[in-house]
């Protein structure tokens, strides 16, 4: 099996790799990124070829489809940062790189699966449980990005193509390998790296803003029986519950060991997503996917990796 994980140097994409390198060990794995937003320390402990490309310029798809052939494409390079506004680079970079994707893996390659990272954005602020033949209204344009992604892959599945395609709306995801994303990175690590370091949490009034945090590991989950299942479609993939951010510091303080009292200031930003909750109806009951980390378990977890990794004391 041939394997293409592309951002593979980025949060999900590196522990995608690296999750597939112990689970196939016959497979041939090649990761491609540009490393504009990926960290090489990701892949330290990644074994097969690492490409470097921009896949928003066709020549790299002319480049990639006449020097190899994947049976199965991990797509995971986007602009993740919600706080871009340059719609014009966000398109280009999210959207046009998923159509020329999309057209090589099924048209040269003969792709066997096609499984690339939707995100919860595309729903707004519409009402929840959020289902994904529902509302689908995006704040931002990452999120209207990512709906135009959906949109590309809903025209390939009605064809009836030999490829499966299937997108894996995210909703707040959290865990290892993501610190080099910065003031991106999800508000669990960054509340738990102020904490550890003795900086009191500063959140947006009133801290009863709620999100449906989803640990790695049950991404990645996702991610493989995605893999095991021939079927196209789209999915959420949360935990089916809304914490707020109060709960969340309340949280870490107690994995912590830590008594810290939120600082609340006022929210900036006129798109903000005030509660997100995903309905896991349909990816239950056609992909068998089941959350196995409630927030408790996956912020412990997390905090062990971190000190194991010398991100935190």
């Amino acid at each position: 099996m041939r394997i293409l994980v592309t951002g593979g140097a980025g949060f999900i994409g590196s522990n995608l790799a690296l999750t597939l390198q112990k689970k196939f060990l016959k497979a041939e794995i090649t990761i491609v990124d540009d490393f504009r937003s990926g960290d090489f320390k990701n892949l330290i402990d990644f074994e097969g070829e690492i490409i470097t490309l921009d896949l928003s310029l066709w020549e790299s798809w002319e480049y990639l489809r006449k020097n190899f052939r994947f049976d199965v494409i991990f797509h995971c390079a986007a602009i993740t940062d919600t706080t871009v506004h340059n719609q014009k680079e966000m398109m280009e970079v999210n959207t046009n790189v998923f159509k020329f994707l999309i057209e090589t893996a099924i048209k040269d390659w003969k792709a066997t699966h096609i499984i690339y990272s939707s995100s919860a954005a595309v729903y707004g602020n519409c009402p929840v449980p959020m289902k994904e033949e529902g509302c689908l209204k995006p704040e931002n344009i990452y999120g209207f990005s990512k709906l135009a992604m959906d949109r590309i892959a809903l025209n390939y599945m009605q064809k009836k193509i030999d490829t499966n395609i299937v997108g894996l709306r995210y909703f707040n995801v959290y865990g290892p390998r993501e610190s080099h994303k910065g003031k991106t990175a999800s508000m669990v690590y960054q509340l738990i790296k102020k904490m550890a370091n003795n900086v009191p949490p500063r959140i947006f009034k009133w801290g009863e803003q709620k999100r449906d945090f989803v640990y790695i590991k049950d991404v990645i989950r996702a991610n493989l029986l995605a893999l095991e299942k021939n079927r196209s479609g789209i999915y959420n993939v949360g935990t089916g519950q809304a914490r707020s951010f109060n709960e969340l510091i309340e949280i870490i303080n107690q994995v912590l060991g830590t008594n810290f009292q939120p600082i609340y200031f006022d929210n900036p930003y006129p798109f903000y997503q005030n509660l997100t909750l995903a309905d896991l109806t349909k990816i239950s009951k056609e992909l068998g996917y089941k959350p196995q980390w409630s927030l408790e378990e996956g912020v412990k977890d997390y905090v062990n990796w971190l000190k194991e990794n010398r991100e935190i004391t």
